[in-house]
């Protein structure tokens, strides 16, 4: 059948439209020229746009990078981290797992599970599934805090508002529970699909 060949050139002649480029780009100055809290604590601005809503995870992580040479803030703040995990969703995993290191924190960091969620972060990352499941398991027993309301899995805390919220108790236990779950997917994959966290079949 002579027209066979000519069918297979054909359709491996059609290439698929490639998408357009993503714009990193940002107004580093305007971004340098932030406080603290509104480059990375203000869920819709700061650094946030970039790196989550573009998905430009690395352009995110060397503009926080580049805030903190600038800036050098003292006291506890969460931009390591939020750098860490910006790498590693790009592949950087070796970056990300160093910056992680430098966010364990030494005076409650065990009273409130931080350090637990940094250890397990740290050994998805290794492939140690050994010490994954030992961070969790160290997770699910860090009590509230003293004075908290404590419903099944949540704490009831003052919002900004005055408001009384729930959040989950302990922290971030889902995040360790989903990288259980998906131990051999990407870093993204596993922090942010939901199949992984468990709100998908």
């Amino acid at each position: 059948m002579p027209w066979i060949p000519l069918l297979l050139a054909a359709a491996l002649g059609v290439t698929a439209e490639e998408p357009a480029p993503v714009d990193c780009s940002v107004d580093r100055d305007a971004m340098l020229a932030l406080s603290i809290d509104a480059f990375d604590q203000d869920i819709d601005g700061g650094w946030r746009p970039l790196g989550e809503g573009r998905g430009c995870h690395l352009a995110a992580a060397d503009l926080i990078a580049e805030y903190r040479r600038v800036h050098r803030p003292e006291g506890r703040n969460l931009l390591d981290w939020h750098e860490a995990q910006l790498r590693a969703k790009a592949g950087q995993t070796t970056e990300a797992i160093a910056l992680m290191r430098r966010s364990i924190r030494e005076v409650d960091g065990e009273l409130t599970g931080w350090n637990a969620y940094v250890a397990g972060s740290i050994a998805f990352l290794e492939r140690d599934r050994a010490a994954l499941q030992a961070a969790r398991e160290t997770l699910s027993t860090v009590a509230p805090p003293p004075g908290l309301q404590s419903p099944a899995g949540a704490v009831t805390v003052q919002g900004p508002d005055g408001k009384p919220i729930e959040i989950p108790w302990p922290p971030n236990l889902d995040v360790l529970e989903a990288f259980e779950r998906c131990f051999d997917a990407s870093y993204q994959q596993a922090y942010e699909s939901p199949r992984c966290r468990g709100q998908a079949p």
